[in-house]
């Protein structure tokens, strides 16, 4: 799960202006223009619009090396010459990975001091946090001894699990009713009553849950369901003959997975979901591990859905008064 980091993921995509109100939902979560203020940091890269069909194009702007360092390197490149290292490096590998990438479990005791006297709330993400990253995923599935130590967290803090898969899928996955879930990167999100302003937006729809209780469902990007619904299709169509492709549709957003794409047909790949991508300027593409993903140009993300369901809990829980934590990208 990403709320703040100093090794962002790349968004590729034309530089667009960020809001920074706290919550931004009111009148920010309208798709971004298509042009926008230049960005002085290093968050954002500008893809030049060229002709597609061309493996330059990939290459050029940087998406193939996104997509090689979006995952613990199993081969270290050697600068101009390519030339693979023994499967010893490989340790080499994950512990310069766990440099860029710390995990907060490895200062669990500077957490817990932090912690005390104060309002915790647990944010988990799914996939290599509560299981283990594997090639299929669909069958990334947790353990009963996970289950169990996420359960009896949420007896003692509210604890929410935020994946960049459908709510429902998480769900259907963690099968835990005591937990807040939010899905599609935080587009989609099933979280307490709190009779706060944010209940009254326009994307906020009350329901009940699978015990009958009153919850809240957040959707600020629900105008690009038909949209999202398109792209996956297409895109299902055009990588259906590139081995190893997997195309998932998460309602909010879609995912291209090349985990088990030859290295050597990556250009391929990353040229298809280019010259698709071309054509949908409201869309924009972001990289996680071995996964291109494809989701709406709106002002909000994983960070900012955190600090929604932190204003439903309660004020008490405010991320300007009180310190939470995370654990993240922890693969069990």
């Amino acid at each position: 799960m990403e709320l703040k980091s100093n090794h962002p993921s790349p968004v590729l995509t034309d530089p667009i202006p960020i809001n920074k109100s706290r919550l931004g939902i009111h009148s920010n979560l309208l798709s971004y223009p298509q042009s926008g203020a230049s960005l002085s940091s290093g968050k954002y890269m500008t893809i030049p619009r060229k002709k597609p069909g061309k493996l330059d194009d990939v290459r050029s702007n940087g998406w193939l090396d996104a997509m090689k360092s979006s995952s613990p390197p199993r081969k270290k490149l050697i600068k101009g010459f390519n030339i693979e290292v023994s499967a010893d490096d490989v340790d080499f590998a994950y512990y310069s990975w766990m440099i860029k990438y710390p995990s907060a479990l490895k200062s669990f005791e500077k957490i817990s001091k932090n912690a005390k006297n104060k309002k915790i709330a647990v944010f988990l993400d799914y996939d290599g946090t509560l299981s283990p990253i594997v090639d299929d995923p669909d069958r990334a599935f947790m353990s009963d001894a996970m289950r169990s130590a996420v359960r009896n967290v949420a007896k003692y803090f509210p604890t929410a699990i935020i994946s960049g898969r459908s709510r429902d899928k998480v769900y259907e996955l963690v099968g835990l009713t005591e937990l807040y879930y939010a899905g599609s990167h935080g587009m989609d999100i099933k979280g307490p009553v709190s009779h706060t302003e944010s209940d009254d937006h326009p994307n906020c729809i009350r329901s009940t849950d699978q015990e009958g209780k009153e919850v809240n469902l957040f959707q600020p990007a629900r105008e690009f369901i038909p949209l999202i619904d398109e792209v996956f299709k297409t895109l299902v169509e055009n990588t259906k003959d590139i081995k190893g492709a997997k195309v998932e549709n998460h309602k909010f957003c879609a995912s291209v997975h090349y985990r088990n794409v030859e290295e050597k047909n990556w250009p391929t790949i990353a040229q298809c979901v280019h010259d698709i991508l071309k054509d949908y300027p409201r869309l924009r593409l972001t990289h996680g591990r071995k996964v291109l993903e494809i989701r709406p140009v709106i002002d909000w993300d994983k960070g900012k859905a955190v600090e929604f369901l932190l204003e439903s809990l309660g004020s008490s829980l405010s991320l300007s008064d009180h310190w939470y934590s995370r654990l993240i990208d922890y693969e069990v």
